[in-house]
């Protein structure tokens, strides 16, 4: 096959690369165009096009995902690990565990996806205003957030609002809380009514937002 031909096809299908020849494989055009086209076609890249800036932001724009396949040495790069947890919050279980530890990257994950906590650095999982964003955007951080903030109302309320279901994993105290119960059930109804302590499960105010969910 040649080149003309081959840059055609992975422009419509960047994953073709994976069965192509290896010349092309450590071809820049060839790759950006692949990687262009699906982001995660990067793991199929030669190894020194992995180590490559401009293919791998291509890659990441077109996927962030594919911030698994860059070189180990991009993947302590700020504004490349930057790049990817602005699209989906995720990708930070890929970066260098320095980045991991940066509170501007954690930050960022987090507010667009909670259960990235799981991938911070365990004492960005201490780090309060972290927490609390993390619940926000997704209440089943609070399986990923240090235990000392088990008993923090204000991080359970938030996570209630967002997964009602998360109340399951609440401390026990905040299961007889009638504000955080009637949170979680206007959420999720039923499915958080369940986990809710025996003396509100029949508070007629509970009882009546279970119902209009």
């Amino acid at each position: 096959m040649e080149k003309k031909e081959l840059l055609k096809i992975v422009k419509e299908d960047g994953w073709a690369l994976d069965d192509a020849e290896n010349k092309f494989k450590k071809d820049k055009d060839i790759v950006l165009a692949a990687v262009t086209q699906n982001g995660t076609a990067l793991e199929y890249a030669d190894k020194l096009l992995k180590k490559d800036k401009k293919t791998v932001i291509a890659a990441i724009k077109s996927d962030a995902d594919a911030l698994e396949f860059a070189d180990a040495s991009l993947k302590k790069d700020k504004e490349i690990v930057m790049m990817a947890v602005k699209a989906k919050g995720m990708p930070l279980q890929y970066a260098d565990a320095s980045l991991k530890k940066d509170k501007e990257i954690v930050l960022t994950a987090v507010r667009l996806n909670g259960t990235a906590l799981e991938y911070a650095d365990n004492s960005l999982k201490k780090d309060r205003q972290i927490v609390l964003e993390a619940v926000k955007t997704n209440g089943n951080a609070l399986d990923y957030m240090d235990k000392s903030f088990k008993k923090d109302r204000e991080i359970t309320l938030n996570a209630v609002k967002s997964v009602g279901r998360s109340l399951e994993y609440v401390d026990a105290s905040f299961k007889k809380d009638k504000e955080i119960v009637l949170e979680a059930v206007k959420q999720a109804g039923d499915d958080a009514l369940e986990f809710a302590d025996k003396s509100l499960r029949k508070d007629k105010d509970i009882i009546k937002a279970s119902k209009q969910k």
